[in-house]
């Protein structure tokens, strides 16, 4: 699984950073393991089926983790057609709606 992983997760340095950012954020994309994350995020998004789930739900799973850390991988994983916006939204605990996200089969 972990090679798997490895050829499909994943995100250029370059693309997590914008050309006008400072080079402490350039030094920080280059320093995360977003093969890691992005496979951390599509396996958690999975695990809830046809009924998707809210962001608050994919946090609760990795509380040891920056919450930047684990929303910055919603991206990578919709562009790249892993994952879907359903159109749905489903109030979080701030009482605020978040989008719901399903995992497509890879």
């Amino acid at each position: 699984m972990h090679d798997l992983f490895n050829r499909i997760f994943g995100t250029e340095p370059k693309k997590l950073v914008r050309t006008d950012d400072p080079d402490t954020s350039r030094a920080s994309a280059n320093a995360v393991d977003s093969t890691k994350l992005e496979g951390m995020v599509y396996e958690a998004i999975k695990k809830f089926g046809d009924q998707g789930c809210i962001s608050d739900q994919i946090l609760a799973m990795y509380p040891a983790y920056p919450y930047s850390s684990i929303t910055a991988r919603y991206r990578a994983l919709l562009d790249k057609g892993f994952i879907v916006d359903t159109g749905e939204r489903r109030k979080g605990q701030s009482g605020r709606g978040q989008r719901v996200l399903k995992a497509l089969e890879i």
